[in-house]
């Protein structure tokens, strides 16, 4: 077949840089094999050189101009660019792909993970091209320093016939719904596997069960990560970016990073290692401009959709995870940003990791930077092998597009059953010509039902028997490097005590700006301004006057035992995304996140209060001493960390806020009603209630600071030593904040 011009000019352009860069390739490939590979390569990786053919074959280099690594290392890293990183491939070079991938290499994001050093003197042969005429990523802003990491563990993951149902309650019976059907595929260290399919095809159930982060195994078939199956261990050496970005809105991104690192990173690591190491994924995936603006959410103002994004990468990549899961990563980003995106994680995986992402319509420029796609339709697997051999394969089977699209565009037509400017093959055509009704066409053409049910069949018969023979060669790795993905043992990156006390940090830093809020404070000193105006210096000589102030104690117990039961109702419900997100990474302990979230919100819950009784105690004429109004404080705070104990069981308990929001209604409106004030003479079947009542402790309490030496019973209620009151108080706190901690344990989050 005679080549058309523009192959041959293609062809000409490839053999002439082929020739240029040969020797300069060879002296390179050389300087690299001798130059000593990172002490902390060979610890880890174990037979790490031992990577998939496309990791063996590419040369990846590294460079950060001007600048010299930490501990006195001179050792300069090539950075990445036009001209100083190219990564040949000998199929690359006959293929054009090289000219393709030289050109997308200058966008700003590169990982240089595999530790490859070149010396000083090696560079300038290794650069026919100055840095300076590189330009600046106006997004990301000017690279100051490579992220350096140790050499990752090499996991190669596969998985053969992978089968998951659901099963769908009703009113009346149950039904089980497959989700998918017999899924294989596999990636390899050094590739970028992408998922993709209609809405509902199954991409993020298989790419949740490939991560680990389902409760429920697939009913069928295995996944296996270096021949072994899943384990606790993978879960610090596995990254999953959620296609939400779960985020604390109020944290800067450089704070957000910060606590990931001192969470997540190895305890050999110190404090000031680890905030490095945070500073060093901050400057390169190009968030130094907006470190010090905080994430933003619905009703905050924070960074951009884009910069999110990489705030989540970030956190996953902080830990130099050996296999990196993403959720659709380019949703909600404009053509530009999600191609940067993209080419992160090429440079990420050129490094020795594993990548496998969801991707729902990419651009072409996107489809073409996967190695290896999988094609899901219905939960059916259509298509998997080289991206860049789909629309061969698909062309082999009689559908080719009638007109130029995006390659990812005709794909999802075809998973749609869409065969409008698509060639169908005769087994179609004849299908829809036999067809005894309607059921089978659709105005000439196949029904998507008929065009599902042959894409499935040509897998099957064509491509499905090779690749699940190529699944069963053992991949190439020792024995001894297998085995450490099959360690039970977790790991994690701080001790119990230093996670308690960076999530007590981040707590407080989290939610300082709710709790003073001018909202909240106005609410709380407008009521107390309005409490005092109405017991202004109220007359305690007389009987009258001591039970209206006896109102104004009630009512301080209701407002403070109220008013932390509804604050407290939305602290695990609201947070649940981030604790099932977290806990599945094994950021931090469950018993070290409940004790820190619970004890970060006392100091903020008790100033308000402070503030409240400053104005009401003073303006109504309360007992003037130091000691009881110490201790009508004492009293208040007691009954608030009670209440707040309540609000926290009962949103643990059920995790839903309209569900929780009723129940702690008609709780509290029923402790305030038995509290002692309102009816005096309880009935004896009902009177219990009121001994679990936080209000009607307190009442008493509140009652014995401030008129124990005046009268011993006053509205019918004897004012006595106030031991039993306290001691019942103290029971709450501890007893409903234990009933939390047991539903949070019980809760079927994903790392527990």
């Amino acid at each position: 077949m005679q080549n058309s011009p523009q192959d041959c000019s293609m062809e000409r352009a490839n053999t002439s840089l082929a020739r240029t860069k040969s020797e300069q390739l060879a002296e390179t490939v050389e300087a690299a094999f001798k130059s000593p590979m990172n002490s902390d390569g060979a610890s880890e990786g174990g037979s790490g050189g031992t990577l998939s053919g496309k990791s063996s074959k590419r040369l990846t280099t590294a460079a950060s101009p001007g600048r010299a690594t930490s501990g006195g290392n001179k050792s300069t890293h090539i950075r990445k660019s036009r001209s100083a990183q190219m990564k040949f491939e000998l199929d690359d070079v006959n293929s054009g792909a090289a000219l393709s991938r030289a050109s997308s290499a200058s966008l700003g994001f590169s990982f240089s993970f595999t530790g490859f050093n070149m010396p000083p003197d090696e560079i300038a042969d290794s650069m026919p091209f100055s840095d300076d005429d590189i330009p600046e990523d106006l997004e990301a802003g000017m690279r100051k320093q490579k992220f350096q990491t140790d050499p990752s563990l090499p996991i190669y993951l596969k998985f053969r016939d992978v089968t998951y149902k659901v099963i769908i309650k009703g009113m009346t019976s149950t039904e089980e719904k497959d989700i998918l059907n017999g899924i294989s595929g596999s990636v390899d260290p050094g590739e970028v596997l992408a998922l993709m399919g209609p809405s509902g095809s199954g991409k993020t159930t298989l790419l949740n069960l490939l991560g680990g982060r389902l409760n429920q195994p697939p009913v069928g078939g295995s996944i296996t990560y270096n021949d072994r199956p899943y384990s606790k261990f993978l879960k610090s050496r596995i990254g999953f970016v959620t296609q939400d970005d779960i985020l604390f809105p109020h944290l800067t991104v450089k704070e957000t990073l910060t606590y990931a690192a001192l969470l997540r990173l190895p305890k050999t690591l110190t404090k000031q290692q680890k905030q490095r190491r945070a500073m060093d994924v901050i400057y390169e995936l190009g968030l130094e401009r907006c470190q010090d603006t905080v994430i933003g959410g619905s009703f905050v103002r924070g960074v951009s959709g884009g910069e999110r994004k990489r705030v989540c990468i970030g956190n996953e990549i902080i830990i130099n995870p050996s296999i990196l899961f993403l959720d659709e990563p380019t949703s909600g980003l404009d053509s530009t940003t999600a191609l940067k995106t993209v080419q992160l994680l090429q440079d990420m995986a050129e490094g020795g990791k594993t990548v496998v992402t969801t991707i729902h319509q990419p651009s072409s420029r996107l489809f073409h930077k996967f190695d290896k796609l999988i094609l899901l339709g219905k939960g059916s697997l259509l298509y998997f092998g080289k991206s860049s051999a789909a629309m061969p394969y698909f062309s082999s089977i009689g559908c080719n597009p009638l007109i130029a699209m995006n390659p990812a565009e005709f794909l999802l037509d075809l998973a749609n059953g869409n065969v409008n400017d698509v060639s169908v093959p005769s087994e179609l055509e004849d299908k829809v010509q036999i067809g005894n009704s309607d059921a089978g066409k659709r105005n000439g053409k196949p029904s998507p039902a008929v065009v599902h049910e042959y894409l499935v069949e040509a897998y099957e018969t064509r491509v499905a028997v090779k690749e699940k023979k190529k699944l069963m060669v053992p991949i190439p790795l020792d024995e001894e490097v297998k085995a450490k993905v099959s360690s039970l043992k977790r790991q994690w990156g701080a001790s119990w005590w230093q996670q308690y006390t960076i999530l007590f940090r981040r707590g407080i830093k989290e939610r300082r700006h709710d709790y003073f809020s001018w909202l909240r404070i106005t609410q709380v000193l407008s009521t107390a301004i309005i409490l005092g105006l109405l017991w202004w210096n109220s007359d305690t000589d007389s009987l009258k006057g001591l039970q209206d102030q006896a109102g104004l104690l009630f009512f301080i117990a209701v407002f403070w035992g109220f008013f932390p039961v509804f604050t407290a109702i939305f602290t695990f419900p609201q947070e649940r995304a981030m604790l099932s997100k977290e806990r599945a990474a094994d950021m931090y302990r469950l018993s070290a996140y409940f004790l820190a979230r619970t004890t970060s919100d006392l100091p903020l819950d008790l100033i308000l209060p402070v503030l409240f009784l400053l104005v009401v105690y003073f303006m109504a004429g309360l007992r003037m001493s130091a000691a009881s109004f110490f201790l009508t404080m004492l009293t208040v705070f007691l009954s608030i960390v009670a209440a707040q104990g309540l609000g926290l069981a009962i949103g643990a308990t059920l995790m839903d806020l309209k569900r929780a929001t009723t129940l702690a209604s008609v709780t509290v409106m029923t402790f305030m009603l038995a509290g002692g004030y309102f009816v005096k003479r309880v009935p004896v079947f009902v009177s219990w209630i009121r001994y679990m009542s936080f209000n009607y402790h307190t009442y008493k309490l509140l009652l014995n600071v401030q008129y124990k030496h005046m009268t011993p019973v006053l509205n019918g209620m004897r004012i006595d030593s106030g031991l039993a009151e306290v001691s019942a108080l103290v029971a709450m706190v501890f007893g409903y904040r234990l009933l939390a901690y047991i539903s949070l344990r019980r809760m079927k989050l994903c790392a527990q």
